[in-house]
């Protein structure tokens, strides 16, 4: 059986978390400056810290229910890896890196494509298709990059479009 399904998804997966363009998440983590990590624009209620940290653990939590015991569990924040919010950005950066790569390894071990249409568990307890929870944690990915990018622009004051030239 082929593994070309299984292929593009962990060519979108690597794109969207790490891609070489101004797109994938720590392209967008990238251009946060020291004063943006915890700054709170008016009326907002997270960080950037707080979106990455939230990030890395949904990647442990969707990883193991997928593929692993599910025995992590949200009303039991202890059984989920997690950073603290003093631990130095670089550091932060790396934890949010092995999240990622425990949940890149499970689908990368997947047999071949009859895997993707294989009922999973989701964390709150429904089952999916694999490819759809794959799918999920690439545009959660997408989704809170560009948040992170908004918030790293109001705090930065250029939440501006490019000017083209057009």
């Amino acid at each position: 059986m082929t593994r070309a399904g299984l292929e593009q998804l962990l060519y979108v997966m690597d794109q969207s978390f790490d891609g070489n363009d101004d797109h994938s998440l720590l392209s967008n983590l990238r251009s946060v400056g020291d004063d943006d990590w915890t700054w709170l624009p008016a009326g907002g209620g997270r960080s950037i810290f707080e979106h990455v940290q939230h990030i890395g653990e949904c990647k442990y939590v969707y990883e193991d229910h997928a593929f692993g015991d599910g025995s992590m569990r949200w009303t039991k924040p202890e059984t989920i890896p997690s950073i603290d919010s003093a631990a130095p950005r670089d550091e932060v950066i790396a934890w949010l890196r092995v999240g990622q790569r425990v949940l890149r390894d499970s689908v990368e071990a997947l047999a071949d494509d009859s895997e993707l249409t294989r009922p999973r568990r989701a964390n709150w307890g429904q089952e999916y298709e694999t490819r759809w929870l794959i799918t999920v944690m690439i545009q959660h990915d997408l989704y809170h990059g560009g948040e992170i990018n908004h918030i790293r622009a109001l705090s930065q004051g250029n939440d501006r479009w490019p000017d083209y030239g057009n």
